[in-house]
C-alpha cells in the first residue's frame, strides 16, 4: 500500500528535524507544520500502525528503515526540484513551495531524466518536439 502525500510530508518533516535535533517529538512536528498537535498525533499513530516509524515510552519518534528510505525519497526529490527552478530563476521561496507539491506527484521517470538534466550542467530544459 502506497503511503499519502500527507504521510510523505511527516516523514519528510521528521528527517529534516532529525538532521537539526537528536530527538524528535510530536510537538516539534506540530510546530515546524503549524498543525495542531491533535493532527499530529493522529498521523503519528498511523505512521507508527504502518512501521514508518517508531515511538518510545517517552514520545521519542524514530523513523524506520522503511521510514528511513521513504523521507529520503521525498527530500531528495524536494532538494532537486528546487535547485532545478531556482536554475530556471525562480525564486528560492516560490521554487521551495512549488517543489513541496510537485515532490509527491512527479513520475519517477521525469525525477529521474530531471536530475541527468542538472548533471549535465544544463540550466535551460530542452523544448520539446512538436509533430
Amino acid at each position: 500500500m502506497a503511503i499519502q502525500e500527507s504521510g510523505e510530508m511527516y516523514l519528510e518533516t521528521i528527517l529534516i528535524l532529525s538532521k537539526k535535533k537528536h530527538v524528535v517529538r510530536s510537538i516539534d512536528i506540530a510546530e515546524y507544520m503549524g498543525f495542531s498537535r491533535p493532527a499530529v498525533s493522529r498521523a503519528m499513530g498511523k505512521l507508527k500502525e504502518e512501521k514508518y516509524i517508531v515511538m518510545d515510552q517517552d514520545g521519542y519518534i524514530t523513523l524506520t528503515e522503511k521510514g528511513q528510505g521513504v523521507s529520503e525519497s521525498i527530500y531528495e526529490r524536494h532538494v532537486v526540484l528546487a535547485g532545478f527552478l531556482m536554475q530556471l530563476g525562480v525564486d528560492e521561496e516560490t521554487a521551495n513551495k512549488d517543489a513541496c507539491r510537485i515532490e509527491h506527484i512527479i513520475s519517477s521517470q521525469t525525477f529521474d531524466r530531471m536530475k541527468e538534466h542538472m548533471a549535465q550542467g544544463e540550466t535551460q530544459p530542452e523544448t520539446a518536439v512538436r509533430s
